[in-house]
């Protein structure tokens, strides 16, 4: 029979896999955007996820248990969508717009599993992990809000206004403009 502790455990396997895989990724998405406050937004992210997974190792001791990873189908899923929007928006003004969306969509889905995990180690009578736990989300959901403020003040405009001579996020790259419907 299966408890809350196994499924505990594995949601735990699965965001620590979805973690180092974000480790690995994050750095494509830097290189990915020409807006230098999202690059440093994501890079800013990335420091903060290496210190997660630091943190989910931890939380499997708080269990006796050993890290361990269940692979992540939902995270790698939306990698690919990643780097598939990256690359047909590459060199496209509504790029960083885009890779706002793909890292909302990693966030919202880790704002959803931390909440979980976080509420089943408190039931569990872990404290400590719970408190880690409740780290990370607090972590995800202002990473979340980072990047809505950003896609408001910038990013979104910046691709509304392709064509424009719209300066509202600084670029470091050269882009070509999109051609809107008239």
């Amino acid at each position: 029979m299966r408890t809350l502790k196994d499924l505990f455990l594995d949601e735990l396997a699965d965001r620590y896999d979805s973690e180092k895989r974000l480790v690995i990724a994050m750095p494509k998405m830097i290189k990915a955007a020409t807006c230098l406050h999202l690059r440093s937004l994501i890079e800013t992210h990335l420091m903060e996820t290496e210190r997660q997974v630091t943190k989910l190792e931890k939380v499997f001791k708080l269990f006796g248990e050993k890290p361990s990873v269940n692979k992540c189908d939902a995270t790698i899923g939306i990698l690919a969508e990643g780097t598939e929007v990256a690359t047909d928006n590459k060199g496209s003004v509504v790029i960083n717009a885009a890779l706002v969306s793909v890292a909302q969509k990693i966030e919202h889905y880790e704002i959803a599993s931390y909440g979980c995990l976080r509420e089943w180690s408190t039931l569990l009578g872990n404290k400590p992990a719970a408190a880690l736990l409740k780290e990370i989300l607090n972590e995800e959901k202002a990473a979340n809000q980072a990047l809505i403020t950003l896609a408001r003040a910038h990013c979104n405009n910046q691709a509304l206004n392709a064509g424009d001579d719209d300066d509202s996020c600084v670029t470091d790259k050269k882009v070509k403009p999109v051609k809107r419907a008239a």
